[in-house]
């Protein structure tokens, strides 16, 4: 498949999904909650500061973040999918904060000046560029000198059943197609050191890479989890489809067996882990 193709079709299922994450939005800011405040935390984000949050999705972490730099900040919300970007927004209004902006965009072409935010932020959506190198060129670009870049994405698939177990179980009805070598997808950065030589192949400079691991928590049950996790991913609805009703049925049965133990008190608890990316871009020398 041509990086044209892939990315139309990946566009495709982004906008089909979107309603999805606008449905369990509540749900999905709780869970990644740890991991955003990692990313605020190695971005080194405080009150007053300018940020870029590029693939911000349904609005996460760029609402966070708008409420942590104050009304003396400002956060723009990025995202390549209209829908997305709609969501985050009407979310915003919801909230009341006045000091975020949205712009539909590629990764690889933002429409913002060199120079121009004090931090620039991506979570869990650096595997879904079609052209990583050009993005993160890109997301440097607009950078100050001294600035940071902070990327979170998935870890392996083995080291998080919160992925692995639906997506295993599901594969045994529905065949799924070898994954083309270093196609758009969750893991694509999962092995320790790849997203970080990109990162450096990018100017990025005292580039830290670490192993970060919690609980992918919320109030939700297992009839809920299975709903959320079967609606926000689009491979999984395009499998599922395949399926009849009563497969669907036999699908979802052996998936609450399987994620009982992360459903105590009938709450979900997964432990989750992802790799956090984060370097600098070089002050410029007079």
């Amino acid at each position: 498949m041509t990086p044209a193709i892939q990315d139309s079709k990946t566009l495709h299922e982004w906008r089909e999904t979107a309603r999805f994450w606008t449905k369990h939005s509540d749900t999905i800011r709780t869970m990644f909650a740890p991991l955003t405040e990692a990313l605020i935390r190695d971005a080194s984000i405080g009150e007053g500061q300018t940020v870029l949050d590029v693939a911000g999705g349904a609005g996460e972490p760029s609402l966070t973040i708008a409420e942590r730099v104050g009304p003396a900040g400002t956060v723009t919300c990025t995202d390549a999918v209209a829908e997305m970007v709609a969501a985050a927004e009407s979310e915003a209004q919801r909230r009341g904060l006045t000091n975020i902006t949205f712009r539909q965009c590629v990764a690889d072409s933002l429409p913002f000046e060199s120079n121009s935010f004090d931090a620039v932020v991506s979570r869990l959506g650096a595997m879904f560029f079609p052209d990583p190198l050009a993005a993160l060129r890109e997301m440097l670009r607009v950078t100050k000198p001294g600035g940071s870049l902070s990327l979170a994405v998935w870890h392996r698939n083995e080291l998080n059943p919160f992925t692995y177990i639906v997506s295993d179980i599901v594969s045994r009805y529905v065949e799924s197609p070898p994954t083309e070598p270093d196609a758009p997808n969750a893991f694509r950065f999962a092995e320790s050191g790849k997203l970080a030589s990109i990162c450096k192949l990018a100017g990025a400079g005292e580039v830290h890479e670490q192993e970060f691991r919690f609980q992918i928590e919320a109030p939700i049950s297992a009839s809920e989890f299975w709903a959320m996790r079967s609606e926000t991913s689009g491979t999984l609805r395009e499998k599922l489809s395949k399926l009849s009703a009563d497969q669907v049925l036999r699908v979802q049965q052996e998936v609450r067996e399987a994620t009982g133990e992360f459903f105590p008190n009938n709450q979900m608890s997964f432990p989750a882990q992802m790799i956090i990316v984060t370097g600098k871009k070089p002050k410029i020398v007079r």
